[in-house]
């Protein structure tokens, strides 16, 4: 990345996609205690919404949070949305999050919403490389601090903190079957038939609800949190997915990123709980039952039901990659591995469906 007073950036480092952010560097110093220049480095990340690093003369930083350069998907990536919870989070003080600073409307600035929080240095485990140095007791005070960040996610009061009305309260996989199947259909780029198979057949065999409605995060995982220095969860990130809902369902998503040792596919490609240090995938489900209190006795559903909605997720980042909105995923490999991807995901689904379901 070259800096913002020297070379000009290239379009991929500025959150405005032009190489030539001069209005945001104005924006940005109304709003931060700040002035230009200013530096922009896109994080390595998914397929979705995009965050960057803005760093000022004086090493100063903050983050940039924005929608995809193309091919959004509906609320999938709204700014306003994921500023609002976070906002509320911040003030209730049950769930860490960073600092919400600004957010901005104007689409005049870079050519979409976006807003800027504070920058929260930390350990982020995305894979096993990035637990090559921890001890078994540090990767326990980790996984002990990730259940009860999402105990305390699934047990907030929403109308204490502001969040009772975020969105429908009943019916969580109802509304996600719906709203991942129109995604796909609408934002995608090729059919795909056991996509609609399995939205069918998740429909038709629908569990009761076995908790009261809470706010539901949508894809939390150590990969989205940042870990102290004493491996405590300081910050959840990635709030896009979030409303309000099942806990269960959203817990056993969760679930699936954790990969043990041997297994053939997980959600991740290499999760860092390959690392040996880390308890086993049914450890981490008995303590979240523990201190949750809740019954996780439809989990083989809602197993299918997240590799199912992962496959949707992964299908849309397919057509925004197709549609030249690359992202954080520039270094994901062949687009065509992204599809197949998809396809493995939804037939690791179907094998399951036909034990369980």
């Amino acid at each position: 990345m070259t800096t913002a007073n020297s070379t000009p950036l290239l379009a991929t480092d500025t959150p405005d996609g032009q190489g030539n952010p001069t209005q945001l560097s104005d924006w940005l110093a109304k709003h931060l205690p700040s002035s230009p220049p200013f530096q922009y480095e896109l994080v390595a990340a998914g397929g979705s919404n995009l965050t960057y690093r803005v760093t000022d003369h004086s090493s100063n930083q903050w983050a940039l949070r924005r929608p995809p350069m193309a091919h959004a998907l509906d609320s999938a990536h709204d700014m306003g949305r994921e500023w609002r919870i976070m906002s509320a989070l911040g003030l209730y003080g049950a769930v860490p999050v960073p600092q919400c600073l600004a957010f901005c409307e104007d689409m005049a600035i870079i050519g979409a919403p976006f807003y800027v929080m504070s920058f929260v240095e930390g350990l982020i485990l995305r894979d096993q490389t990035s637990t090559a140095n921890m001890t078994a007791a540090q990767a326990l005070a980790a996984t002990q601090s990730l259940v009860d960040v999402q105990v305390a996610m699934h047990t907030l009061d929403l109308a204490a903190a502001g969040l009772e009305d975020l969105g429908r309260h009943e019916d969580y996989v109802g509304r996600q079957l719906k709203r991942w199947r129109r995604q796909v259909t609408q934002g995608g780029v090729r059919d795909v038939p056991l996509h609609a198979e399995l939205h069918d057949l998740l429909l038709a065999q629908k569990p009761p609800e076995r908790a009261q409605p809470a706010l539901a995060h949508g894809d939390y995982r150590f990969d989205n949190c940042v870990l102290g220095e004493d491996f405590q969860v300081i910050a959840v990130l990635d709030w896009e997915l979030c409303t309000t809902g099942n806990p269960i369902a959203d817990f056993v998503w969760s679930l699936q990123y954790w990969g043990d040792p041997g297994d053939e596919m997980t959600f991740l490609l290499d999760p860092p709980t390959f690392n040996p240090v880390f308890i086993k995938r049914q450890e981490y489900k008995n303590l979240y039952q523990q201190k949750s209190g809740f019954d996780l006795s439809d989990l083989p559903y809602y197993q299918i039901f997240s590799w199912w909605k992962q496959a949707s997720i992964v299908e849309g980042a397919y057509a925004r990659r197709l549609a030249g909105a690359a992202g954080g995923m520039a270094t994901s490999g062949s687009v065509h591995d992204i599809a197949k991807r998809v396809d493995e995901m939804l037939q690791q689904a179907a094998k399951w469906a036909d034990s369980w379901l």
